[in-house]
């Protein structure tokens, strides 16, 4: 669900949308009445969906970054209160893709070559070693498991879809990680993975072509891990990292 051009407004479903009161169960306070909790998982649904929303305008650039946002003005082309638009900026913040601005709301981060490249080698460093090593110890039926993740992101990449490649690219690497059984690396990764997945603060986002050619090496990468190659899974992580050293 981008976010509108000027003046229009993105309604979410009528079923989610929150009222306007507050009031969330909290530890020490006895449970909340049917109502009250109904009221709340609306709300989380809203704010997830905000969230979503939110992060496909900045894959598709159309949250300029280097512009301030506020929650209200958001709210309203979103047709909700300022609540989950702000709750959505702060999960956001805590991501490094935008930051707070004092009584104005929340600046786009504006990411230039060098350090989406600084980004990219921290990645290339944390995740290379640890495909390799997995490359020698998975089964192939483990590898098997991951090819529709590879799929999805042949499918994003087909259509043009930025902000689904983005999240179905992440979710190949989060599940090919996953194997070594070190959570608290799969959770690094994949927070320097949603660092480089915000457009350049000038120039183009991604192309089709580029979405394209990411997706045939994970399918290619799928490929050779299946087959136990160890020769071309190195190959194929050096290029999909950039040329990192493995």
């Amino acid at each position: 669900m981008p976010v509108p051009a000027s003046g229009g407004r993105a309604r979410l479903p009528e079923e989610v949308r929150p009222e306007r009161t507050r009031g969330e169960h909290t530890h020490g306070e006895p449970p909340a009445p049917p109502a009250v909790a109904a009221h709340t998982v609306r709300r989380h649904s809203v704010r997830g969906q905000i969230l979503r929303a939110l992060r496909s305008a900045l894959a598709d650039g159309e949250l300029v970054p280097g512009e301030v946002y506020s929650a209200p003005a958001l709210g309203e082309r979103f047709g909700v209160s300022a609540t989950p638009v702000r709750e959505a900026m702060q999960r956001l913040a805590a991501e490094g893709a935008v930051e707070v601005v004092p009584n104005r709301g929340f600046r786009v981060a504006a990411r230039g070559p060098r350090e989406l490249a600084e980004i990219a080698e921290v990645r290339a460093m944390i995740e290379a070693p640890v495909i390799l090593r997995l490359a020698r110890t998975v089964p192939a039926a483990r590898w098997r498991e991951l090819r529709p993740l590879a799929c999805a992101t042949e499918t994003a990449a087909a259509e043009g879809d930025r902000a689904r490649y983005a999240e179905a690219d992440r979710a190949f690497h989060r599940a090919l990680l996953s194997l070594g059984g070190n959570a608290q690396l799969v959770t690094v990764a994949a927070d320097l993975h949603r660092r480089s997945a915000w457009p350049l603060a000038a120039g183009p986002a991604a192309r089709r072509a580029d979405l394209a050619a990411d997706a045939a090496q994970h399918t290619a990468l799928l490929d050779a891990l299946i087959a136990g190659d160890q020769e071309a899974v190195r190959r194929l992580v050096r290029a999909h990292f950039g040329g990192a050293e493995v």
